[in-house]
């Protein structure tokens, strides 16, 4: 397959899980993939295991600064920026009398600013370029209704439907084509961290959450990132050309829409 054949691609959060698994997929449409990440070790070791076609970059989306020169080094590298995913977030949970400020701050720098300041950046180097491009951002399903201990981490993926949204319509004047996925519950080191925060919330055992909420989704299993690549690679691909603004649901039949 080579249905991104030739095109530049930058994947944040890509040292693991759905972000590592976009990065192979995307190689394998025939793609150069740059792997930013926070974790430059283990951003290395991801584009080292996936093979040519990768490569890793320091990317901190809190920074604007780290945030610029990732893109000019896609740029300098690959002769432009052609695909976006803004995948790069944090999770956290508490009952409303509990949530922090310092919880609240950091899972809006990074879910909400990181992502509009990363595709603002992505935006302006495409626009430069004037070739056009896609930009994906990655929502949740928790952006499409509020949980009673979740209040921050949905409200911040709401925004991303949001900003999806505007951003979708501002920019395809100049073929830049803005959508977003909404996954539901991905097993995968991610869940395991919410697992465990679950398991202190609520006094469950490890593991328990994620068995309870896998035997909810219709399909009869959590998702898994394999799941979600198919949707990553057709939304970057010219067959996604007069597709503008939307939010696709990934996520076994949890939510529709």
């Amino acid at each position: 397959m080579s249905r991104l054949a030739g095109k530049s691609a930058l994947i944040t959060g890509a040292a693991r899980g759905i972000g590592r698994a976009f990065a192979a997929a995307y190689v394998a449409e025939g793609a150069t993939v740059a792997l930013g990440d926070i974790n430059l070790d283990g951003a290395r070791a991801a584009a080292e295991a996936i093979g040519p076609g990768t490569y890793a970059l320091p990317l901190d989306v809190t920074d604007q600064v780290s945030i610029d020169a990732a893109v000019d080094a896609v740029e300098a590298r690959t002769g432009g920026l052609d695909i976006l995913i803004n995948n790069a977030a944090v999770f956290d949970l508490a009952p409303i009398a509990d949530i922090t400020r310092e919880s609240y701050e950091r899972l809006f720098a990074i879910n909400v600013a990181g992502t509009l300041f990363t595709l603002q950046a992505a935006a302006r180097a495409m626009i430069r370029r004037g070739r056009g491009g896609k930009i994906i951002n990655m929502a949740s399903q928790a952006g499409r209704r509020g949980e009673s201990l979740v209040a921050v981490y949905c409200a911040t993926k709401a925004a991303v439907i949001s900003l999806t949204q505007s951003a979708g319509l501002n920019l395809i004047k100049h073929r830049i084509n803005v959508n977003a996925i909404a996954p539901g519950v991905v097993d995968g080191d991610h869940w395991d961290g919410v697992d465990a925060l679950f398991a202190k919330q609520e006094g469950l055992v490890p593991g328990e959450k994620k068995a309870q909420v896998g035997a909810a989704v219709p399909f009869g299993r959590m998702g898994t990132a394999a799941d979600l690549t198919g949707m990553a690679v057709f939304l970057a691909s010219t067959e996604a050309d007069y597709i503008v603004a939307q939010t696709y649901n990934v996520d076994g039949g949890n939510w529709m829409s």
